[in-house]
């Protein structure tokens, strides 16, 4: 019996030696790097064009590296957002490239991906520059700048009214930094036009908080002349809220990103002004970005990328 065991364990291991041999090279080569792409709501279509990019681009570099993306039900769902980071990390992937939701929320899940070795690249919404340096966190920032483009947009709005007009800003998120940006940028056209800025609030990004917001400030505004939206998701909202209030023509309104809903709007003139940031091609720099860092080990520098305005 002894004897029988002896041959029958050599043969196991003859068998499982032929089946791989410890001296022969892994023949699928080396794992692709996993890059995740985590965007903020589904519902707005810049993130759908956003995403159409990034998908396009993996298509035509499948070899290079396999792609995740994923995004929130809302502007505001900060939770479900580190929840895709968080799920990121524990998938496997090696980059993940973000447009967050709050420049400052997001912050810590980021940097607890970075020092599980993942290389992070913020695009789109900058994180906030204080937070991220007393975390320690290291990200490479891909996006357009904000206020020269809200400024640009203000500034075509502003060549359609008369020193004095009353105008409102409905701006986005609070505490997201291109909302406040945009904000900003609305308000130096204003300034620099001679306009009244009587009231500026949030329409956390949505095209209903925006439509509400539109309602009353028609109301409590009766002289007001124009409506700056720092989205276009929000500008639709407030054009819906000046056409119920028999005001088109009367109350201009202006918005940014140029996605393919507001272009009807724009064609018609109840839309004045917008800004592409050229959606598709922000995620792509993104993950151009974070492709480089893994083969350099290195965080690559920022990229500014373009803001073109759009009108009629």
């Amino acid at each position: 019996m002894r004897a029988i065991r002896i041959v029958l364990t050599g043969v196991v291991l003859l068998a499982v030696a032929g089946c791989k041999p410890a001296t022969a090279p892994d023949a699928a080569g080396p794992a692709k790097p996993k890059v995740a792409l985590i965007m903020k709501s589904l519902a707005n279509d810049f993130f759908g064009t956003m995403a159409e990019g990034a998908r396009h681009h993996h298509a035509e570099h499948a070899a290079d590296y396999d792609l995740s993306v994923s995004g929130i039900k809302n502007e505001t769902d900060l939770t479900e957002q580190v929840n895709l980071v968080e799920q990121a990390v524990a998938q496997g992937a090696k980059a993940i490239v973000i447009a967050p939701a709050d420049s400052k929320a997001l912050v810590p899940a980021l940097r607890r991906a970075e020092q599980q070795g993942v290389v992070i690249v913020n695009i789109d919404n900058r994180l906030d520059a204080d937070v991220v340096r007393q975390s320690g966190l290291t990200a490479s920032f891909v996006g357009p700048d904000n206020r020269d483009g809200a400024g640009r947009v203000g500034a075509a709005l502003a060549a359609k009214l008369k020193a004095g007009d009353e105008v409102a800003i409905i701006e986005g998120v609070t505490t997201a930094f291109n909302g406040q940006q945009r904000r900003a940028g609305f308000e130096d056209a204003m300034k620099a036009a001679g306009m009244n800025v009587v009231a500026i609030q949030s329409g956390e990004w949505e095209m209903d908080k925006a439509n509400s917001v539109a309602a009353n400030l028609l109301t409590s505004h009766p002289k007001l002349r124009a409506l700056l939206c720092g989205n276009d998701n929000m500008a639709i909202g407030a054009a819906a809220a000046v056409a119920a209030a028999g005001r088109n023509g009367d109350v201009l309104v202006a918005g940014f990103d140029n996605i393919g809903a507001i272009r009807p709007l724009l064609a018609d003139g109840r839309l004045v002004a917008t800004a592409d940031q050229h959606a598709d091609r922000l995620a792509v720099e993104g993950i151009e970005l974070a492709l480089a860092a893994l083969k350099s080990g290195q965080a690559g520098a920022d990229r500014a990328t373009p803001v073109d305005v759009v009108t009629r």
